[in-house]
């Protein structure tokens, strides 16, 4: 990561936004913010909640497994080098799961190559690749059912003509603006990194890839960010590794729960002149205590920005040394986003450009939503308001698609 005290008076040169801030006496006025997540961690009543619930979870103990005998405590010793056997032979299945993950990861590269054809207007699709029903087809062969057979010529020649006059009118659109931008703003863990100014640089991106490390006894990952020629950065492909382990703890081997990411490392990007988004630089007023005179100086601070994102924090080598709680939310944060390019977002992108895949998840919180209220109890007798007639003859509510 660049050092901004060294970088200070390229950076000046840089950014041409500059914000004006007084310091107050004996303060220093320029602090990098923390994240939002960071900030919420340290609200002592969000704390106070997540350790209730984390004592309720745990659970105070009983004191019955002190009060075994020692012949019964011996062969729980026995069980847990069993299980302590279990967590290895697990780790060895998510090994040969990620070497699945290698092997089938060349059969998707094709389908995600002519992906990006498509998107980039590399290559215009055929027709045979574009038979698939639309959304408005799917309803209007939904009408024909419930339509006599004139009826549904008419409507079906009316619809083709209204898409032909369509896709003339956007006979000069080449492949499909703005589709990684409008994934990105989609994803709610995303859109809360992206900045305005972030956009038209992300309108520029053509493909977001995952390559798998084929390293023998190494597991992990790389996101890799296809740009096109642009007027912020000469890099083409920004990278993201993750660094991953999937091996029980040696000083806690019971909290093994399958892969993890240990570390990620980002890429230095290499910014024109006055494009770089990712710093900008205030003026702030420091007042002499003796002499009470003013001056005005000029710092070069952190700025939000998606592209942080390829510069994480660093996690700190050896077992030994902690993590303090903030970093430790940073890196938790971004390991949960790169998890989540690689999984859902890189393998089903056009669902999230069209919304289906979020669709899908809120239908999902729904159900769950209709199926906590069911189990609540409801005295009907208890009710003088409640009418089952009135109830039966209420019209059903339409959700909005």
């Amino acid at each position: 990561m660049a050092d901004p005290e060294g970088k200070a008076a390229e950076a000046v040169e840089e950014v041409e936004d500059v914000e004006e801030v007084e310091e107050e006496e004996g303060g220093d006025a320029v602090n990098n913010s923390p994240p939002g997540l960071v900030g919420l961690l340290k609200s002592p009543q969000v704390l106070a909640a997540v350790q209730e619930r984390l004592d309720y979870l745990q659970g105070a103990p009983s004191g019955y497994i002190q009060s075994l005998p020692k012949s019964v405590k011996r062969r729980i010793k026995a069980l847990k080098k069993l299980q302590f056997e279990a967590a290895k032979i697990e780790a060895e299945f998510y090994k040969e799961v990620h070497d699945l993950e290698c092997k089938y990861a060349s059969l998707y590269t094709p389908l995600f190559d002519k992906r990006k054809e498509v998107v980039t207007a590399a290559k215009e699709p055929t027709d045979e690749e574009c038979d698939w029903p639309s959304d408005d087809e799917k309803e209007e062969k939904d009408d024909v059912k419930l339509a006599d057979d004139v009826k549904n010529k008419v409507k079906i020649d009316d619809a083709e003509k209204a898409e032909g006059k369509t896709d003339n009118e956007g006979a000069d659109v080449k492949g499909i603006p703005g589709f990684w931008l409008t994934v990105f703003k989609n994803v709610e863990m995303l859109s809360e990194m992206i900045q305005d100014h972030d956009e038209p640089i992300l309108n520029c991106l053509q493909d977001v890839k995952v390559k798998f490390s084929e390293v023998e006894s190494t597991m992990g990952f790389v996101l890799e960010f296809y740009f096109e020629t642009n007027d912020f950065f000469t890099n083409t492909v920004l990278t993201k590794h993750y660094t991953m382990k999937s091996e029980p703890d040696e000083t806690d081997p019971f909290s093994f729960e399958g892969p993890e990411i240990v570390k990620c490392e980002g890429c230095q990007i290499d910014w024109k002149k006055g494009k770089n988004v990712t710093v900008k630089t205030i003026k702030k007023k420091q007042k002499h205590k003796g002499r009470g005179t003013t001056r005005t100086v000029t710092k070069t601070v952190q700025n939000d920005s998606f592209f942080n994102f390829f510069s994480p924090p660093t996690v700190p080598e050896g077992e030994e040394e902690d993590m303090d709680e903030d970093l430790e939310a940073l890196l938790a944060a971004d390991f949960e986003i790169g998890h989540f390019i690689r999984d859902r977002i890189v393998p089903r992108a056009v669902l999230y450009f069209t919304g289906e895949a979020l669709e899908n998840d809120d239908d999902f919180d729904e159900e769950g939503e209709e199926e906590d209220g069911e189990e609540g109890e409801y005295d009907e007798d208890a009710d003088p308001d409640y009418n089952p007639q009135a109830d039966s003859q209420k019209p059903e509510e339409c959700k909005q698609q």
